[in-house]
């Protein structure tokens, strides 16, 4: 939709002096997301790819299970001053038989850019149980393969390489292969948008595939890895405490720090050979 950046002045200061010029900045503006017509959750965001976005949250949220569970998905009426559509509210209608998210007490369905969980009142609330099992994943990859996965990602991060303002996530094969690659000003919608989009493809469960993030594991990428059925996450920043906990209560393998030829394994040997 070309407003994944925005140009602002910038006055830049260092010791060779100052000078005026044109910025770039990642976009972030609030997505709406509705379920048969009902408000459910905003988030912040950079613009597009939404319709991933929603399909991946749902997934996460355990609404979804396969592209078939969403019948139609549309933006809805929303204006700026100028009367044109901010494109900010996207609707899901659920197919027949498939149960509507039910936001109780538990969870407010508010998330910001840099949390997805934050509203939710206890930690038993967000212990979601997938309905699939990612312990049973066979995924296996080569330490050689992926080291190499940080720089390829990076090569196709375009907003970011303009920007510096914009967390990536990939899915990739056993054989190093991205198969996608997506961005955001929030770490867990750049997860969101991977895993719409393998809900779109068919490709959920997706016992095949490893989750690549460019920024820190949280408990929140851990958990959204499980709901798709995915048995390894790699980051390239540091893992949390309850991330590696919940990694390995699941039968997940959980890799930090993966930086050049270096990484560190915290749970799940036996999906990275060496």
């Amino acid at each position: 939709m070309g407003r994944v950046t925005v140009r602002r002045p910038v006055r830049r200061i260092s010791a060779a002096g100052e000078r005026r010029r044109p910025d770039s900045l990642a976009a972030e503006e609030p997505l709406e997301l509705r379920v048969g017509g009902k408000a459910l959750a905003v988030t912040m965001r950079t613009p597009g790819h939404d319709v991933e976005l929603a399909h991946g949250f749902l997934l996460s949220e355990g609404v979804l299970g396969s592209r078939e569970d969403v019948a139609v998905a549309r933006y809805c009426d929303g204006v700026d001053d100028q009367g044109r559509n901010t494109y900010n509210v996207l609707d899901i209608a659920l197919a027949e038989g498939v149960a509507p998210p039910d936001t109780g007490v538990e969870r407010n369905f508010y998330t910001t850019s840099s949390c997805g969980v934050c509203g939710k009142a206890a930690l038993d609330a967000v212990k979601l149980r997938s309905r699939f099992s990612p312990g049973a994943s066979e995924f296996t990859v080569k330490t050689d393969i992926l080291s190499q996965l940080p720089d390829r990602l990076r090569e196709q991060q375009k907003v970011f390489s303009s920007t510096g303002g914009l967390h990536a996530a990939g899915l990739f094969t056993s054989d190093g292969q991205l198969v996608v690659v997506r961005e955001d000003v929030g770490r867990h919608n750049a997860v969101d948008k991977v895993l719409g989009w393998a809900l779109q493809a068919g490709r959920i469960p997706a016992p095949d595939l490893g989750l690549l993030v460019s920024g820190r594991a949280s408990f929140e990428l851990v958990q959204k890895a499980a709901m798709a059925g995915i048995g390894l996450l790699a980051a390239v920043s540091a893992p949390s405490s309850l991330a590696a906990e919940l990694a390995e209560e699941n039968g997940m393998t959980l890799i930090g720090f993966l930086r050049g030829d270096s990484m560190n394994l915290y749970t799940g040997d036996q999906r990275l050979l060496t």
